[in-house]
């Protein structure tokens, strides 16, 4: 399976297509639909949010509720659009108009991908470089994760996501599953804990009023993984190192760890490493879940479980010094319509890039041609372990 988006942050769409989904998988667009709602959501989120109520469509791949195996088109319309019309329209316009023009971006923001692009693509107008970089563009791919979600749903193996660490406040308490699949969802910040909830909601406040942003960190964990999935015969099989991939693929992302993460460099190996036991009725089993759901590159049947950490968002209304490209002057960095933080978005795209690396695995292993083979599939490899 692979999937390509399309679209700019403000252009009149945000488009995905995906390819090698199996036959006959049940769709719930409903579902899917609450899944993009999920994304908007969050304390701290900006006016753009209140201007798009994301929906989408299919325009092919899917009939009667069920997939048909052929390519998958999905795509979003952009509320905001008519208000850009001028400056997004993809006619030609004059050298005059393009003097008259208000949005033309000129001083590049630090850390975000407008110089480095304008110079690699060689733009004189940076916005054709952030409007194509913005977070705008991760509404396709939870799209995407969605639908795998969907196959996801049907073979029981579920997932969720939450915020760890917004700024300096931390909730790294120890919660069952259940706890972070439920509590979460009443945290305006995706938070398990209401007294970090309320002390993160306070620090994104004070930090809206003066001007600056906060990054985070977000947690993704996948209940019932089937074992086995990725490999460990080449670096590119492992099913981890794909995940880490697809994490720091999202827009601000700088970092991924797994199970204990960073937090195996001053322990000894004997706390560090998950003891293998062995019951009638599960099979083998890991004492402790240290590593993340994972040995060898290779999922062992314990949960997933990965954080990826957030930078804070480089689009500051306290903007930091930059450089006009043209006169090479000092300049202070563009303003764009920005939130404080996004972090707890952020955990929802976490969640569905993860669940499409899942799904690319689980395809890869057992089929991707027609669901119910591939549920058989899956059925035999299970009598197999069971039997080992």
């Amino acid at each position: 399976m692979r999937f390509l988006t399309a679209g700019e942050s403000h252009g009149k769409k945000v488009t995905a297509i995906v390819e090698g989904f199996p036959s006959n998988v049940p769709i719930d667009k409903n579902r899917m639909t609450e899944e993009l709602f999920m994304r908007q959501g969050g304390y701290g989120r900006g006016r753009r949010m209140q201007i798009e109520k994301d929906t989408f469509e299919f325009g092919s791949g899917v009939r009667h509720g069920y997939t048909l195996g052929s390519p998958i088109q999905m795509e979003v319309n952009n509320d905001d659009f008519k208000q850009w019309v001028n400056v997004m329209q993809s006619e030609p316009i004059t050298d005059e108009e393009i003097k008259k023009m208000r949005r033309v971006i000129k001083q590049p923001r630090p850390g975000h991908a407008d110089l480095v692009g304008g110079m690699k693509y060689n733009h004189r107008d940076l916005r054709n470089i952030l409007e194509r970089s913005s977070a705008r563009e991760t509404t396709a791919r939870v799209l995407v994760g969605a639908l795998c979600k969907e196959l996801l749903h049907s073979l029981n193996i579920n997932m969720t996501s939450r915020v760890t660490q917004i700024g300096n406040v931390i909730d790294d308490g120890k919660y069952t599953y259940k706890d972070i699949s439920t509590q979460k969802e009443q945290s305006s910040v995706r938070m398990v804990s209401k007294e970090k909830t309320k002390q993160a909601e306070k620090l994104i406040d004070e930090t809206k009023a003066s001007g600056d942003t906060l990054g985070g960190i977000v947690e993704v964990i996948v209940e019932n993984p089937i074992i086995g999935l990725g490999s460990h015969v080449h670096y590119d099989k492992k099913l981890d190192a794909k995940i880490a991939q697809s994490i720091v693929s999202i827009n601000a992302f700088k970092g991924v760890e797994f199970g204990m993460g960073f937090k195996m460099a001053n322990q000894n190996g004997s706390n560090v490493h998950d003891e293998i036991l062995y019951n009638n009725d599960d099979g083998f089993i890991r004492k402790t879940n240290n590593l993340g759901g994972f040995e060898g590159g290779m999922t062992t049947g314990m949960p997933i479980v990965v954080r990826g950490v957030m930078k804070p968002i480089p689009t500051l209304y306290k903007p930091l010094m930059s450089v006009n490209i043209d006169t090479k002057e000092p300049f202070k960095a563009t303003i764009e319509r920005s939130d404080p933080t996004a972090v707890p978005a952020a955990s929802i795209v976490a969640e569905h890039m993860v669940a499409i690396e899942i799904t690319k695995a689980i395809l890869e292993k057992f089929g991707s041609d027609d669901f119910s083979d591939l549920k058989r599939n899956i059925k035999n490899y299970n009598k197999r372990l069971e039997e080992y």
